[in-house]
């Protein structure tokens, strides 16, 4: 069932009348009571009317780009083809960024900056009920690699996650592997289920049903996390002939509690990753690993958001970018 301009009004106390003229864009309406309507919009989520009105086409502005993380490799990659980008189109870019960020309640006030245009959020930490909030004030942003399924009207940049990891453990399934743990990133993240579903769909293809057991999820997908979910899986009284990594620093770790064990790669465990950092070729043996698009995802996130600042209308919104299986070393027939 949809909301109505009634139910925004018993919600926020207010007349009908005024919700009316704060959805028609009209001017005579307090900027207090057009955050009421807004927030109420916000909670109602897709059950609400939409604000009919929209501002006049932004021509001039920076680019905000917020990445709350550490810019390593994986993020570096990314933030750095997104200002390259950013300055073909003439724009200057201001870089938020550091894992500080995370604590710093940046998404409500950009509406309200008149040096921004627009805005780039890499894996925003925040909820999605905040994303939402952003889109119905009509302030232009696109999204890289969202952490949770990106609501209605929200553009969306990401890797192709579910058949990323369908082409590895295909890969990996080929080899003969049967017994298969995986070292899955944070719970609730829209990559790790994904993926986690990619997993799952090579395997029951051959026969393999999932099993907790050969499961291991971790806070934070680094190399530490990845060594200490590998150490458990590999002391299982039956382990695994085979680890399967969220990402490259997983599997690196992975690669660490092998060699405490005195296991060989791939002659004893085989051993993939995801992402394809320069880690990936760093290692001994150098890692099987899927390829993400990390700087395309960039580029093309600069080139949605261009196109919302000339009010273009986007059909696509969530776009899904290919990923590549990379085929190394660290992968092999399973042991006899």
């Amino acid at each position: 069932m949809r909301a109505t301009v009634r139910d925004i009004a018993a919600e926020t106390g207010l007349s009908i009348a005024t919700v009316s003229r704060v959805l028609n864009g009209q001017a005579n309406v307090a900027p207090h009571t057009r955050e009421l309507v807004l927030q109420a919009v916000g909670r109602l989520g897709d059950q609400a009317p939409r604000p009919r009105a929209a501002p006049e086409p932004v021509t001039a502005g920076a680019i905000y780009v917020r990445c709350p993380y550490l810019l390593t490799d994986y993020f570096g990659l990314i933030v750095s083809s997104v200002g390259e980008t950013i300055e073909l189109h003439g724009r200057q870019m201001i870089l938020s960024t550091g894992e500080a960020a995370q604590r710093a309640p940046a998404l409500p006030g950009l509406p309200g900056r008149s040096d921004v245009a627009g805005a780039i959020l890499v894996l925003p930490p925040e909820p999605g009920d905040e994303l939402v909030r952003l889109r119905d004030r009509r302030f232009p942003f696109v999204v890289i690699d969202p952490r949770t399924p990106p609501p209605r009207d929200i553009v969306a940049v990401s890797a192709a996650h579910f058949a990323g990891a369908r082409k590895v453990m295909a890969h990996v399934a080929g080899l003969g592997h049967r017994r298969v743990g995986v070292i899955g990133g944070p719970v609730h993240w829209l990559p790790s289920e994904a993926r986690l579903a990619g997993y799952t769909a090579s395997l029951a293809a051959v026969g393999v049903l999932p099993s907790a057991e050969l499961l291991r999820h971790v806070p934070e997908p680094n190399t530490e996390n990845g060594y200490r979910a590998a150490c458990e899986l590999l002391d299982l009284p039956e382990r695994p002939t085979a680890l399967v990594a969220f990402n490259d620093k997983m599997a690196v770790g992975a690669l660490w509690a092998a060699a405490e064990r005195g296991l060989r790669v791939p002659g004893d465990l085989s051993v993939a990753g995801f992402d394809d950092i320069d880690l990936s070729e760093a290692t001994l043996p150098r890692l099987t690993t899927v390829r993400q698009p990390l700087q395309e995802m960039g580029r093309m996130a600069v080139t949605l958001l261009m196109r919302l600042l000339g009010r273009h209308t986007l059909e696509a919104l969530h776009v899904s970018l290919e990923t590549q299986l990379i085929v190394r070393d660290s992968t092999g027939p399973v042991p006899l």
